[in-house]
């Protein structure tokens, strides 16, 4: 059985709809939690993929968070092995820090739904040709990063310009969050550790007006999510050639 490595942050971002996917899919998942095991030390060698999580932590928050460190070596290994990884949010920051990017604050904080365009590239991606350009999609980020050398770009918002890429066959981050669901948003929405980011964009009239969007955009963004996510899984386990080497 194909085995899959997830890395989480905390329990509130969890796989969410991509949980069934994999599962479906006779993946073997194995969690690793680093806020409940922040010393948690994993080899990816005995994994066909990785998933890297999402998270309240900041790439350069190593001093406090010293895993974010660790989760850089797993994912360089994962890279120079050729596995398939799927960074979302902090995740994608994290393979975008492995690759050499720059990590830092984005000038807009975007919480809510916003429009996805997609680049030109993204039309013949295995996973983001699954992409309606302009659909909007939901975001939870306050940080973002710059290209990594050698990556493809695949999408961007209004008010961040790096929202998705591709390096080599089978590694892409992905800044927003294709995998929630109502539940989920909700959660996030009145979870009190996360209170003091919906007060920089106006409180509860902000969530209100996210509940709103959610409505209005969440089935379609199942949709995508459904046929994006399966073609990334269906990935995991193919025999490919290393990359190029990166720079560091």
């Amino acid at each position: 059985m194909r085995r899959l490595l997830v890395l989480q942050h905390v329990p509130s971002e969890p796989l969410g709809v991509l949980d069934p996917l994999l599962r479906a899919a006779g993946l073997r998942i194995r969690y690793v939690n680093f806020a409940r095991h922040p010393a948690a030390q994993v080899e990816i060698a005995r994994y066909a993929g990785l998933v890297v999580l999402g998270g309240p932590m900041n790439v350069d928050q190593s001093d406090r968070h010293p895993h974010l460190l660790h989760e850089i070596e797993v994912i360089r290994a994962a890279l120079d092995r050729g596995i398939p990884i799927l960074g979302i949010c902090l995740g994608a920051q994290l393979l975008a820090a492995a690759l050499g990017a720059r990590v830092h604050p984005n000038p807009v904080r975007e919480i809510g739904w916003y429009p996805l365009a997609a680049s030109g590239a993204a039309e013949g991606d295995p996973l983001f040709r699954h992409l309606h350009d302009q659909s909007p999609v939901f975001q939870w980020h306050a940080y973002t990063f710059t290209e990594p050398a050698g990556s493809i770009h695949l999408a961007s918002t209004e008010s961040c310009r790096n929202q998705a890429f591709r390096y080599g066959d089978c590694a892409y981050g992905l800044q927003f969050h294709l995998e929630v669901d109502r539940p989920l948003i909700q959660r996030w929405l009145r979870q009190s550790g996360m209170q003091h980011e919906l007060d920089a964009l106006g409180g509860e009239a902000h969530a209100r007006r996210v509940e709103e969007q959610t409505t209005a955009h969440l089935e379609r963004s199942q949709a995508m999510a459904t046929a994006l996510f399966g073609s990334f899984i269906e990935r995991i386990g193919w025999k490919r050639p290393h990359p190029p080497l990166r720079s560091r």
